[in-house]
C-alpha cells in the first residue's frame, strides 16, 4: 500500500471519528434537553442568583472553601465572593468558620439546608433519568455501564492533566 492511500485512509478514518463524535454530541444535546424538564423546577423554583448556584455547587463537590478559592473558581475579585457569600450566610444556605490548619483563612461550607438545596438541584433529574434507563433492556444497560466506565475513565484522566498543568 502506498503512503498516499494509507494517509487517505487515515484522513478517511479521521473524518468518520469525527462525524461520529458530532452524531453523538447531537444525541446528548437531545437526551439532555429532554432531561431538562425535571431540572428546571428546583432552578426555577430559587431565588438565587447563577453566581450564588455556582457557590452551592462548588461548595456540594468540594465541602469547604476559602474566599480566595471561591474567587479564582468564578473569576471575580474577593470582594464580589465576600458579597455572594455574605446574601447565602444571610439565607441560611452557608456559613463561615476558621481554617484549623491557618487561623487567617475563613473557609464557607454548606449548611444543612444547603446541602439540601444542592442535593435537590443536582438530582432533580435523576428520577426522569432512572424512567428512562428502565426501558432499556438488560444487555444494553451492560453495555451502557461498560461506556460509562469508560467516559469515568477519560474523565479522571483529563481531570489528573489538568491538575499537573496547574501545578506547573
Amino acid at each position: 500500500m502506498g503512503d498516499n492511500q494509507a494517509t487517505g485512509q487515515a484522513g478517511s478514518e479521521r473524518d468518520e471519528r469525527h462525524a461520529l463524535i458530532d452524531r453523538l454530541t447531537q444525541l446528548q444535546r437531545t437526551l439532555g434537553r429532554f432531561l431538562a424538564h425535571d431540572r428546571s423546577t428546583p432552578l426555577l423554583a430559587s431565588s438565587l442568583t447563577m453566581q450564588q448556584l455556582k457557590v452551592v455547587v462548588m461548595l456540594f463537590f468540594r465541602d469547604a472553601s476559602s474566599g480566595q478559592h471561591l474567587a479564582r473558581a468564578l473569576g471575580v475579585g474577593l470582594g464580589t465572593v465576600t458579597g455572594i457569600v455574605d446574601r447565602l450566610v444571610a439565607q441560611g444556605l452557608v456559613s463561615r468558620r476558621e481554617d484549623p490548619a491557618d487561623r487567617r483563612v475563613r473557609l464557607v461550607e454548606l449548611t444543612t439546608r444547603g446541602h439540601l438545596l444542592a442535593e435537590e438541584l443536582i438530582d432533580a433529574g435523576t428520577a426522569n433519568y432512572m424512567r428512562l434507563l428502565d426501558r432499556l433492556d438488560t444487555e444494553t444497560l451492560n453495555t451502557l455501564e461498560q461506556v460509562m466506565v469508560k467516559l469515568q475513565g477519560a474523565a479522571d484522566s483529563m481531570i489528573a492533566e489538568s491538575g499537573r498543568s496547574a501545578a506547573h
